[in-house]
């Protein structure tokens, strides 16, 4: 069923309600804060549709050029989404990790984060999120695991060396998930959403190193499972420091374009 999404006809007096002229002394910034505050507030819910332009320019008392920067502003921040066309218009958005994952990215694609400033920090982080994903992990929680690692077994079965690395970010990503902390669920999703390209530039894989991989999965669920934090957390760690290791030894002869 296609989500009902709220048109400016039906909100207008509401929008009315919640914006005011903005500052004319700041006035860009007044009128991003004022709609940011708005959505980040609840007073603007997901799927709304904001007033066409000139009602905005209205409520603010605003030049057209300078809403539309504001606009664009809230679009890269991921508060919004402007859509072109018929039914276009700037839309609230639900407000979810994409931004995060997409600097980050950006982060690692220039070069500035080495593999090594990568494994310090999951190092240090994943050891904390997986202890306590292992006091709070269900049922449920552990059987999503367990399909996860048997569709990582079936690849390396299979030698489809990249859907396994998808599937191993996929196990890695859930760990945030079970640990009941959107922050650490954020961590999580946005540092492997985003290392598979140092996998491929600088992970040799093969059986041997894929299966060490899958090995070593079956004991950090097996931990999880019985429920012991502090061997997940040493499991885990090592499992980090050992493949960041296969992974510098290629770095020098084979820098990141």
């Amino acid at each position: 069923m296609r989500k009902k999404t709220t048109t400016a006809p039906q909100t207008e007096n509401k929008m009315a309600s919640i914006f005011k002229k903005a500052k004319q002394s700041r006035v860009f910034q007044d009128v991003v804060e004022q709609i940011e505050d708005a959505i980040l507030n609840g007073r603007l819910e997901p799927g709304t549709r904001l007033p066409a332009e000139r009602e905005l320019k209205e409520m603010f008392n605003t030049s057209r050029g300078t809403l539309r920067e504001a606009l664009r502003v809230l679009e890269q921040k991921g508060l919004i989404r402007i859509k072109l066309g018929v039914a276009g218009g700037a839309y609230v958005k639900q407000i979810d990790a994409e931004p995060v994952m997409q600097s980050l990215a950006l982060l690692i694609r220039s070069g500035k984060v080495s593999p090594d400033h990568l494994a310090e920090f999951r190092i240090k982080i994943e050891g904390a999120i997986v202890e306590l994903a292992a006091q709070r992990a269900t049922p449920g929680d552990i059987e999503t695991m367990e399909d996860l690692y048997e569709q990582a077994r079936q690849h390396y079965e299979n030698g489809d060396w990249e859907s396994f690395l998808k599937t191993d970010e996929a196990m890695h990503a859930y760990i945030g998930t079970m640990s009941g902390n959107p922050v650490f669920q954020l961590l999580q999703q946005s540092i492997h959403t985003n290392i598979h390209e140092y996998y491929g530039y600088y992970l040799p894989m093969n059986k041997e190193s894929t299966l060490e991989n899958l090995n070593d999965f079956k004991k950090i669920i097996a931990a999880l499972k019985s429920g012991n934090g502090r061997d997940a957390a040493d499991l885990i760690m090592d499992h980090v420091a050992r493949f960041n290791k296969k992974m510098t030894r290629k770095v020098d002869s084979h820098p990141l374009p």
